[in-house]
């Protein structure tokens, strides 16, 4: 009679059924998939990499910098300085008596407060293509400083009655650090050759010089050039060229 031997518990590896007296020897003999190899190695470089990075970061952090067993200091960045914007500006330019009596001054201002639709009037004025009312009000809204200049005239009959006009205009845009562009700089032509544009321009540079604007740029038709060149503007500075593109149709 052939010997009865107790069946032993078995498992698989790969589909091959193994006991489980021989599972440990086998999965110690079994070799590992190489897909299994790549990704645990992977996992031991990036783990590496993170060790290093954060040991890289947390000396920046500290203010140390540890090179070839040597201590470095190494500043930290200054907190950025919160800078205190410049309040809005009110000037009266100029004040006359119209040949009517009443009274008319010339009000700067560099709060910013434009009606589109009697900037459209102006835009009119001076002859520029209209363009659409809502981009126009987005380029007020999205730029630095925006001045104008309106003429109130008092009547001298109806005391309190006054009429307000926007006569004038100039915006900026800028990066709040270092640079500035002027755009859109017009006046009524009812009011040109006053010396108002220049006043204008000369009150948009102060402030912006007073926000520690410096680099200030614009654009010119070559018949207004002079104008800017006696304003202090240079064209073209040390043969730098400014470069345009634009859709061609």
């Amino acid at each position: 009679m052939a010997p009865a031997f107790a069946a032993a518990p078995s498992s698989s590896v790969c589909g091959v059924r193994i006991p489980t007296a021989c599972r440990s020897e086998a999965q110690s003999t079994v070799p590992m998939p190489r897909f299994l190899r790549n990704r645990v190695a992977a996992k031991t470089r990036s783990s590496a990499a993170w060790s290093l990075k954060a040991g890289l970061w947390d000396s920046l952090r500290s203010g140390f910098l540890k090179n070839n067993n040597s201590t470095e200091t190494v500043e930290p960045p200054p907190a950025p300085l919160e800078v205190e914007e410049p309040l809005p500006e009110e000037l009266v330019l100029l004040e006359r008596t119209l040949p009517d009596g009443s009274t008319e001054q010339i009000l700067f201002s560099s709060a910013g407060d434009v009606d589109v639709y009697d900037l459209q009037a102006l835009c009119d004025k001076v002859g520029w293509p209209r363009r659409p009312l809502s981009k126009i009000a987005a380029s007020l809204r999205n730029s630095y400083l925006v001045a104008t200049l309106h003429s109130i005239v008092k009547s001298s009959e109806t005391e309190g009655e006054e009429k307000k006009q926007l006569i004038g205009m100039a915006r900026a845009t800028s990066d709040h650090a270092f640079n500035a562009t002027i755009w859109d700089v017009l006046v009524d032509p009812s009011y040109q050759g006053q010396g108002l544009g220049k006043a204008l321009m000369e009150k948009v540079i102060r402030a912006l010089l007073q926000r520690d604007i410096n680099n200030i740029t614009l654009f010119a038709d070559n018949k207004v050039v002079d104008f800017y060149k006696n304003l202090g503007f240079e064209a073209d500075p040390q043969g730098i060229k400014g470069m345009f593109w634009y859709p061609r149709f």
